[in-house]
């Protein structure tokens, strides 16, 4: 399953900070930020995270973050 996100990530300072809690999220996590895309992109592929989750993690991190449908 594949879940897209808009994100107020900006910078690649933003994502080292995000990447660590990623990782504690799932091993098998796959994600990358799209910072070119107006709309700072976040996809992530994994079967057993739920888009609250990915929501919860930005907004401990002060991001905003709102799923895409």
């Amino acid at each position: 399953m594949v879940l897209v996100f808009k994100t107020t990530v900006e910078t690649h300072e933003d994502v080292k900070k995000l990447e660590p809690k990623f990782y504690n999220l799932s091993t098998s996590l796959k994600w990358s930020f799209d910072l070119e895309d107006c709309d700072n992109i976040l996809r992530i592929e994994d079967s057993n995270i739920s888009p609250t989750t990915i929501i919860d993690v930005l907004v401990e991190s002060a991001f905003e973050c709102q799923e895409l449908e």
